[in-house]
């Protein structure tokens, strides 16, 4: 017996890739921010770890999304970003945790 892995796609079929990876490293950087906006205290993290912590909470939040089904549309697709921004926030916190960084 062989395991099938579920197809879960990044990015939505249709879109320009190069178009839509530029938007999602942007968004990203902006997800990074808000990440540290929703978490209690300040962090001791400097801005560029906060962009690729954005950047790749975008990533992952996006693959979650698509686990759970969320299709995409052709306007905002803000299930995908919420999931993006909490993944983000965790992503801080467990890098504060692993640098022994401490909330101020």
């Amino acid at each position: 017996m062989s395991a099938i892995a579920p197809t879960v796609t990044l990015l939505c079929s249709g879109h320009n890739v190069l178009v839509e990876i530029i938007v999602l490293i942007i968004v990203g950087a902006i997800i990074g921010g808000l990440a540290r906006l929703v978490l209690p205290g300040s962090q001791n993290i400097s801005m560029t770890v906060t962009i690729i912590l954005g950047i790749l909470g975008a990533i992952i939040g996006y693959y979650i999304a698509g686990l759970l089904g969320v299709a995409c549309t052709s306007g905002i697709d803000w299930i995908r970003w919420i999931i993006s921004v909490i993944v983000a926030a965790v992503l801080v916190v467990i890098y504060g945790m692993v640098t022994g960084r401490r909330q101020v």
